[in-house]
């Protein structure tokens, strides 16, 4: 499979975040939320399945999906102070996979997603991705994408599925959810690899693994396009890789967007904000201070 047809066909469109909200939601009054007051965390709140599963067996995607949620969440802690008591997973027949963001003040996050028949890689691929989404406290009613900086957002969140993609992979070979099932972890890591080769591809076409900061400077109006654009899929491996060098960075995910105009914001403000919600939620601020350095933003 070429990296064409790999980023065509495994992953979300261009725009895939300005689909990401039904209209009808879109037209709700925009009050900030409030953070969440609950013992529950992503981590341990229950998972209830909704939608059409059609021949799969609700208990098996069920399996699947938990399995996705801790191997994401491994040695990530979590600290934002608005998660979710409760995750839904909401299987579509057609559409794209996306956050629902239902106005009922529920503190429920409504994940979609768009299998086929018993496809667990693409459902841990794209529970993982939005996952990541609600990790970064994009599930409430306020939670519109915006640019200029939606684009860093789904970079980083498409990255954390893909880490969480490697250890489902490692955690399936060796116990597999369904007995008899190990050789599937295998499938999960070509999977995951064939993504990831896509995106090395583009990062290397588009002159991002040469220089990041010019890489910014030279595209910055086509990479501020909202949604997984090709730059922000080649950023990913970027940050894909600072994932894997310190597993701390995941936990900044959990400081993002606890400020007025959360992605809407100029990217030098963006990162400035989000170091400051890092020290007051006692996150580790590597990441943002890792890609402040990286594209030269200052």
């Amino acid at each position: 499979m070429n990296a064409g047809t790999v980023v065509a066909g495994l992953v979300y469109a261009t725009l895939i975040r300005q689909r990401n909200i039904d209209m009808r939601q879109m037209a709700m009054a925009a009050q900030p939320s409030l953070p969440v007051a609950s013992s529950s965390t992503l981590l341990t709140g229950p998972i209830e399945l909704a939608g059409d599963w059609g021949d799969t067996l609700p208990r098996a995607a069920e399996q699947v999906v938990e399995r996705m949620r801790v191997a994401c969440f491994d040695g990530v802690r979590l600290v934002s102070d608005r998660q979710p008591t409760r995750l839904r997973v909401d299987q579509h027949t057609s559409g794209q996979p996306a956050i629902w963001l239902h106005p009922d003040g529920t503190s429920m996050a409504w994940i979609i997603v768009d299998i086929g028949e018993r496809d667990w890689s693409k459902l841990a691929y794209q529970f993982g991705h939005e996952l990541g989404h609600v990790l970064a406290n994009s599930w409430q009613r306020d939670a519109k994408p915006a640019p200029p900086c939606q684009w860093l957002e789904e970079a980083m969140v498409e990255a954390f599925s893909l880490r969480g993609l490697g250890r489902l992979a490692t955690g399936w070979k060796e116990n597999p959810p369904f007995a008899g099932d190990n050789a599937f972890g295998d499938a999960i890591a070509e999977y995951r690899e064939s993504i990831i080769r896509g995106y090395t591809a583009l990062a290397d076409g588009q002159g991002l693994t040469r220089d990041a900061a010019a890489w910014f400077a030279d595209h910055r109006s086509e990479i501020e396009i909202p949604g997984l654009n090709p730059f922000a899929q080649a950023m990913s491996r970027t940050i894909l890789t600072e994932y894997e060098a310190a597993p701390d960075c995941v936990e900044a995910l959990g400081a993002l967007n606890r400020w007025p105009g959360r992605t809407g914001v100029p990217i030098a403000e963006y990162l400035k904000l989000w170091e400051a919600s890092c020290a007051e939620l006692q996150a580790s601020p590597r990441l943002p201070v890792r890609l402040r350095e990286l594209l030269r933003i200052t």
